[in-house]
């Protein structure tokens, strides 16, 4: 059937018809081998098959304005050639979620909300199709027998899919893309946090302060990290390392460590703690780890108490003293076996302040705690709070209200900060 004889349906609405899609697409593979341009660009692949659909198209003869026949060729191409439907979801800077749940249900999230789209893969078939093109660009495969797998899209996107039998419902596939870093003013522009409490971090950052940066999932810890990555002078060398490379540091001297996971055959397999401590052999002035999640939390903690000061982490944990017992238990994963006296002694002296971010019910993200650890050696550990979020009652509309309360700075955070040239801001008291 040509789409000559299906010319009276062909409106803007079944340029989207899955059929329509599915008839171009066999006479596209029909005329142009793809492994012959695989010596192209993506840039070029995608040119030389549009010519090819638009020139089936003027063939078979249906009558389209130029918006549907435009729509139509970036379908069958995007089916052919990439994700199928997901890929002007990747092409939507306002995205930054997307979830497939099996082939009927896509959801997207926008400045923090989540939102179903009226669009949906043709069959299951279509789904594992765009699987295999994800997975293929890793070296990995995903069935039975290995059902669950981490990826990154040529873009940077990272992916993340889990199939039946463990995904009971159809397959699943989960994509977080990485805008362009926030800089410090637009995330005081956001109300992320205030110019004082910019000025704060600046200075603990500058005085090489050990940081955590601790949140619960999509609460921006990293966005958070590349802000206060910028505070780092620009004449240090830093070394990033993370499980998927979402960084983006602006200093020319950084060296990005990205781990990798097992290949097909199981082997090859280079984890975040592997490069934790390969990078205390590279000389670093800065060690900044995306994401504690492992037994890395002890290689890290250990490099903040041998001389690798003013090093930055994220780890997820609800609140700050939370993200302290989170560290320890992490620690734990590791094979070298400490009492818990001597990990608490490692944690009291390697962490100075843990900086709490919480995505709130009208999905801002914001500084919600800012705390000293004061507790020392083998202590219980102890907090003082820097600075506090209040939230005004939420009424179920609108944007969540309230202030931040500033407190105090131990004096011995307060005395680094003057060693390193660097002002304490008026919002701020000093101890004592």
């Amino acid at each position: 059937m040509s789409l000559r004889n299906r010319q009276a349906d062909l409106t803007l609405n079944s340029v989207v018809d899955d059929n329509g899609v599915a008839y171009l697409k066999t006479l596209l593979l029909q005329e142009v081998d793809l492994s012959e341009l695989s010596a192209l660009s993506d840039d070029q692949r995608r040119a030389r098959l549009e010519r090819v659909v638009s020139h089936l198209l003027t063939r078979e003869g249906p009558l389209l304005t130029n918006r549907e026949r435009g729509l139509l060729v970036r379908r069958v191409v995007d089916e052919a050639l990439g994700l199928g439907v997901l890929e002007p979801l990747l092409r939507d800077e306002t995205i930054t979620e997307i979830m497939v749940n099996g082939p009927d249900q896509i959801y997207v999230e926008r400045s923090g909300r989540l939102q179903l789209l009226p669009v949906r893969f043709s069959s299951e078939e279509q789904v594992y199709q765009a699987i295999d093109r994800i997975v293929a660009g890793v070296n990995r495969r995903v069935d039975e027998s290995s059902p669950m797998v981490d990826a990154r899209l040529p873009g940077g996107e990272r992916v993340n899919v889990i199939v039946p039998p463990l995904a009971v419902d159809g397959p699943s596939i989960t994509i977080r893309r990485f805008p362009r870093p926030y800089s410090v003013n637009r995330l005081i522009e956001l109300g992320s946090f205030d110019e004082d409490t910019a000025a704060l971090l600046s200075g603990m950052v500058r005085a090489k302060l050990n940081v955590v940066v601790s949140g619960g999932t999509g609460s921006g810890k990293t966005t958070m990290l590349n802000a206060l990555s910028s505070f780092i002078p620009r004449d240090e060398r830093i070394v990033t390392i993370e499980d998927a490379a979402e960084l983006s540091l602006q200093q020319t001297h950084v060296i990005r460590l990205e781990a990798r996971p097992a290949n097909v055959e199981g082997t090859g397999e280079v984890t975040i703690r592997d490069l934790v401590r390969n990078s205390l052999r590279m000389r670093p002035d800065r060690i900044i780890v995306g994401e504690t999640r492992g037994g890395e939390a002890l290689d890290m903690l250990q490099a903040m108490n041998t001389g690798h000061e003013g090093s930055l982490a994220t780890v997820h944990a609800n609140s700050a003293k939370d993200a302290l017992l989170r560290f320890e238990t992490l620690a734990t994963m590791a094979d070298t076996v400490l009492p818990e006296a001597t990990l608490r002694d490692q944690i009291n002296s390697a962490i100075n302040v843990i900086v709490q971010l919480t995505r709130l019910a009208d999905g801002t993200r914001r500084v919600t705690e800012i705390a000293a650890v004061t507790s020392t050696h083998k202590e219980d550990y102890a907090l003082q709070e820097i600075l506090r979020f209040e939230a005004d009652a939420w009424g179920g509309a609108g944007r969540v209200t309230g202030r931040w309360v500033t407190g105090s700075l131990p004096a011995r955070f307060a005395e680094r900060l003057r060693l390193a040239g660097q002002r304490l801001p008026a919002a701020f008291r000093e101890d004592g």
